[in-house]
Parts: structure tokens; sequence; C-alpha cells
């Protein structure tokens, strides 16, 4: 009866490890994409997964001064979503072997595509989105803000 009570001890705090090592994602980011800023907050949706939501953007009007929207979007509900509101990782979840943010897809509202993606830190401040397609893939450079 000890053994069982030690072997769920240690699967309990093995699980709070890798869910808390997950939690390091948590946080507000600003990211650049061809010129583009825009600061996006990362939070936890489950037990071991995260979002990542567009929620400020440098430039939020059009030309007209309309709310630039989310035009390319394959969802055509989504389309009038506020672009500083969009959805870009709808979720990730935690590989604490790896330490990285994996089996999840990326959004790329300015294609209208989705990828898969794989996140990890490249130093404390600096998180690193790669977007897959195929075996070919792109890295963005997300960086934490002190909010």
């Amino acid at each position: 009866m000890l053994a069982v009570a030690v072997v769920f001890a240690l699967s309990a705090t093995v699980a709070s490890a890798s869910t808390n090592g997950g939690d390091r994602i948590l946080g507000v980011y600003k990211a650049v994409k061809d010129g583009a800023v825009s600061k996006v907050r990362i939070s936890k949706i489950g037990d071991n997964a995260y979002k990542a939501q567009v929620f400020w953007l440098e430039k939020e009007k059009n030309a007209d001064g309309s709310i630039r929207t989310d035009l390319k979007n394959p969802d055509p509900a989504k389309r009038s979503t506020p672009s500083s509101q969009i959805v870009l990782i709808e979720s990730v979840s935690y590989d604490s072997e790896e330490g990285v943010w994996n089996n999840g897809n990326i959004y790329d509202p300015t294609s209208g595509k989705v990828y898969r993606t794989i996140v990890d830190f490249k130093d404390d401040k600096t998180l690193r989105v790669r977007g897959f397609l195929g075996p070919f893939s792109k890295s963005l450079y997300w960086y934490k803000l002190d909010e």
C-alpha cells in the first residue's frame, strides 16, 4: 500500500512540475511581422493548453479610418473579427521532455493559412514561434514584455 501511495505522490509531483514548466510561456509579447507591430497575450485555456491572441495593433485602422478585420480568415464567420482580437494559436501543449509547446497550429492572418507550430524559448525574454509546412519552417520571434 505504501508503494502505491509513493507512486501516486511522485506522479502528481511530475504532473505538477510539467504544468508549472509550461506556465513559463504565460504573458504578454511584442510581435513584429513584415513591419507590423502587435502585442500578443498567451493565456492558459486548460490543464496543459495555451493560446495566443492579439490584443493590440500599432495600426488598428485602415487608411479610410475603418477598423481592420480578419478578411482572409478561411472561416467566413471570423472575417469580421477585428484584427486586434485575432487568435493566432488556438492551442498548444507543453512537452516537458522536449521543453517546447507543440501539438497545435498557428494562424497567419496575412495569408489566411494555418500551419503546424512548435514554440520554445530562445532565451529568457525571446519566444521562438515556428510554423511548419511539411519539412519547411519559418521562425518568428516574440519578445516578452514586463506587464
